[in-house]
């Protein structure tokens, strides 16, 4: 049977049982074989009896499935995918704990009289959690039972709390360690470290508009996030800008102290000598211990000469919240842009350093792991079967010929080079509307990226252009940005049912939905900057 009949079929099959609601990770594996078996053989449709006697039953364990298996097995045995269950069960363990819920309420207690200033705050926390776990289920749901019910009960606008809350718990799509991002390295065999440092740029700037935007618009009507009533012990605000600035010292002089400590350990034991071939420890060589001493010296003199050591303890009891969130942060990206780790060992760090923490502040307990274990379990589970699935059914339409008669059709349709890749993202979109984006990230990209690589690089983009080297970096923080959509799309977006299990029974679906309009009008403006200036995804790759 030709590849286009094929395609056609796969097409309506796969639309067909995801409406009946069929899993995606079964109807995909089931789809696999009805490619393989119209490709290599359509006897086994016309003609079942003759089983034993084709190109895939003639000899089990050959040819195209023999191809097949090796690719589930390498994909399934990569040693980058352990990080995805580690990453999960940092997640479960700080949104089970009280760290996530301090944090909130120190990020309040410098924002508290700002107009709009807790939604700003929950935009903040749900950054902060991004780049500490990159789990955006667990992040909804978190914002949803902390900052939800502070928001309504101030009488902030019920779309705006909603739209800020799911927009910002979708932020660990683009901001690193991205398990999209992660699953896309995997599968495209592009460097994760590098998809991570492309994506930082463009996640901070999605987040930048939508606390530009709760700024400007609680501005221009006040009356979508009234001022809380005042509180007679908050302090003048001239002296809660000195207690902030008091309490970001203390923090310069903490962290300086211990990178000041490791790069004079680093020099004391010459682990930082630089050899030929080799990285040279980042913040570790013998010049940094004078720079981060000089630091460490600043800061100690600010608190003790500038803001006393009275407002210091003072400032240390407001914003102390915010201190295990950062080091949990310094500990996982810390490591993997320090040179210490990779990947897989910078999550089993993040898992430790939460479990660490927890221990400190005496929540830990078996149950608190027991349930972050099984959370684990289940979400992991999900992803591994659509994994095995979509990657199943990829295998064998890529074995089919697929990709190519798909590049060979968009190519041939003879659009503009930025015509065919807003034809993919227009795609992007509509699939990402009704499918998960693990299954998106497995069938689709292995189509598209190898047309993107054929296309002339000149033509990508009109502000600048991207290196080659970089083409498949920036395709892969695209892919993350155009995600970041679907996440709130509808019919199907996932983020309206993880706030409507925690949401008051009052609000319905249709009312987060309702919230999401000018939130995704955002993403789409930051998809469009992409387009527009792919070099913005190098800034920190150069």
């Amino acid at each position: 049977m030709d590849v286009g009949t094929i395609s056609l079929v796969l097409l309506v099959a796969l639309m067909l049982l995801l409406a009946i609601g069929m899993p995606l990770g079964l109807a995909s594996a089931v789809l696999a074989v009805l490619v393989l078996v119209m490709r290599f053989e359509p006897a086994l449709l016309t003609a079942p009896w003759e089983f034993g006697e084709g190109m895939l039953t003639g000899r089990f364990g050959s040819g195209p499935l023999n191809i097949l298996a090796q690719r589930i097995y390498g994909l399934l045995t990569d040693y980058v995918l352990i990080s995805i269950p580690l990453f999960i069960l940092m997640a479960a363990l700080l949104e089970r704990s009280g760290i996530a819920k301090d944090m909130y309420s120190s990020l309040n207690v410098w924002l508290s009289r700002t107009r709009g200033g807790i939604a700003i705050v929950t935009s903040i926390m749900a950054v902060v959690m991004a780049a500490m776990s990159g789990i955006i289920g667990g992040e909804v749901v978190l914002l949803g039972l902390i900052a939800l019910p502070q928001m309504l009960r101030l009488g902030y606008d019920q779309n705006l709390a909603i739209g800020t809350i799911c927009a910002s718990g979708c932020l660990g799509t683009m901001i690193p360690p991205s398990i999209v991002l992660i699953i896309f390295g995997l599968i495209t065999e592009t460097s994760i470290k590098a998809l991570f440092t492309a994506a930082f740029v463009p996640g901070f700037m999605l987040a930048a508009f939508i606390m530009i935007y709760i700024f400007v618009r609680t501005r221009m009507n006040p009356e979508l996030a009234p001022l809380p009533p005042e509180d007679p012990n908050d302090p003048p605000k001239g002296e809660k800008r000195l207690l902030f600035l008091s309490f970001l010292t203390i923090l310069v002089a903490g962290f300086g102290t211990a990178l000041f400590l490791r790069a004079a350990f680093f020099t004391v034991t010459g682990q930082n000598a630089v050899l030929e071939g080799v990285d040279p420890i980042a913040l570790g060589q013998p010049h940094h211990v004078i720079w981060l001493g000089v630091i460490v010296a600043a800061a100690l003199a600010l608190i003790f000469l500038v803001f006393g050591t009275a407002r210091a303890k003072t400032s240390w009891q407001m914003g102390k919240g915010l201190v295990a969130p950062v080091v949990v942060i310094g500990v996982v990206m810390g490591s993997i842009y320090g040179g210490i780790s990779g990947i897989t060992e910078a999550a089993g760090m993040g898992v430790v350093a939460v479990f660490v923490i927890s221990v400190f502040r005496g929540e830990a307990s078996v149950e608190l792991v027991w349930d972050s274990l099984l959370r684990t379990l289940k979400s992991t589970g999900t992803i591994i079967w659509v994994t095995i699935g979509a990657a199943t059914l990829a295998g064998a339409y890529t074995i089919a010929g697929g990709p190519t008669y798909v590049a060979n059709l968009i190519l041939a349709a003879d659009l503009p080079t930025m015509g065919i890749i807003l034809v993919m993202m227009l795609i992007l979109l509509i699939m990402g509307a009704f499918m998960d984006w693990v299954g998106i990230v497995l069938l689709i990209i292995p189509v598209f990226l190898p047309i993107v690589q054929r296309l002339p690089i000149e033509e990508i983009g009109f502000l600048g252009h991207v290196e080659p080297r970089y083409l498949a970096v920036w395709f892969g923080v695209l892919f993350c940005m155009n995600m970041q959509v679907s996440f709130l799309s509808p019919p199907f977006g996932p983020a309206a049912f993880y706030l409507k299990s925690v949401a008051p029974p009052h609000i319905s679906l249709t009312d987060i939905f309702k919230g999401f309009l000018p939130f995704i009008c955002l993403q789409l403006l930051a998809l469009t900057v992409l387009l527009l200036w792919p070099p913005i995804v190098t800034l920190l790759l150069e």
